[in-house]
């Protein structure tokens, strides 16, 4: 399914399943898991929010930068931040070595998953509407994912099945013709 050195990096918007569904897929396919969000947390001993009212967006989405860049793992699922598409050079480090899988739901979605987003440490630029930033890093995650699963109609075990599915696409795709 994947290589002894690959990771499954997941990204999307914050109620997408990053973290719930990693797990799943983490222990379905014998992998170890990371949620780069507590490593931001540990490493800054902040949650986000206290980082994004403190010192403001940026500088969550540095912290996130670093934290990305220094990752150096093999065999794990990673569940990135919603604004981890933000750095490229985060984002190169992580497809190195790694297939980036998209879990894509809709704002609707978002919405009713997360509640009050105020909340949340979501890295947003302090006027921009949710529907902006939802627009804006849905281009940028579908331009890194290797595969993207549409979640709105499904539960976490259905959308494991259908990345793990999916990957089996992937890797009949990149498989020579004999």
């Amino acid at each position: 399914m994947l290589e002894k050195s690959q990771n499954l990096v997941f990204v999307g918007m914050p109620g997408s399943g990053k973290s719930t569904v990693g797990v799943l897929v983490a222990k379905r396919l014998g992998l170890g898991f990371i949620d780069t969000d507590l490593l931001i947390q540990q490493e800054t001993g902040r949650t986000l929010q206290q980082i994004v009212d403190q010192d403001g967006y940026v500088a969550l989405r540095k912290a996130e930068e670093q934290v990305l860049l220094n990752l150096t793992v093999q065999q794990h699922v990673i569940s990135t931040g919603g604004s981890a598409v933000y750095s490229d050079a985060a984002m190169r480090h992580l497809k190195t070595g790694g297939t980036v899988v998209f879990l894509n739901i809709s704002l609707d979605t978002v919405l009713a998953r997360i509640g009050d987003y105020s909340l949340r440490g979501i890295s947003k630029k302090p006027d921009q509407s949710l529907l902006e930033l939802y627009e804006e890093r849905s281009a940028l995650y579908s331009r890194y994912a290797d595969l993207t699963i549409r979640g709105d109609a499904l539960n976490h075990d259905q959308v494991c099945d259908a990345l793990i599915t999916g990957l089996g696409s992937i890797k009949n795709q990149a498989a020579p013709n004999k």
